[in-house]
């Protein structure tokens, strides 16, 4: 690391500590040539990834539309923002793992789709609904039904 007071291209690590959420190291550091002090931060750099839009649009991917979503299905409902959390970031970690520069909106919404299915039925139906574009009761209906013969099949 460069010093910043005289430019010498080594320094010595004095004191290393994580940030309280773990995302962020924070290094104390001496210059070996001048003997001055000063400080930087470590962060993991992530590669930034697009969201294809059905139009074919593209836009940053933005967590918090996600959480946005979830939260609006969610509303009124016996669910705890702490596994709205949780649900949130496993899909983060599901769109960072997958490795890819772009990823489709759809797929996005079938991840939190799946999410939410295990969560809450109710909320999953609202999230589906404004998701598939839900036209009729019927849309409706088979949706619940769906659901009602996955549980059945699960007993």
């Amino acid at each position: 690391m460069k010093c910043i007071y005289c430019g010498c291209k080594d320094s010595k690590v004095i004191d290393s500590r994580s940030s309280e959420d773990g995302q962020t190291i924070r290094r104390r550091r001496e210059c070996v040539e001048c003997g001055k002090r000063f400080t930087t931060y470590e962060t993991v750099e992530t590669t930034p990834i697009l969201v294809v839009k059905s139009n074919g649009t593209r836009q940053a991917f933005d967590i918090n539309k996600i959480k946005g979503g979830v939260i609006k299905a969610c509303e009124k409902r016996p669910v705890p923002m702490y596994k709205i959390d949780k649900l949130v970031e496993d899909i983060k970690k599901q769109v960072y793992n997958s490795m890819e520069e772009e990823i489709s909106s759809k797929k996005i919404g079938e991840l939190v789709m799946e999410q939410l299915m295990a969560l809450d039925e109710v909320a999953y139906v609202r999230f589906a609904s404004v998701y598939r574009s839900f036209k009729d009761l019927s849309t409706f209906l088979a949706e619940i039904e769906k659901i009602t013969k996955n549980n059945n099949g699960d007993r």
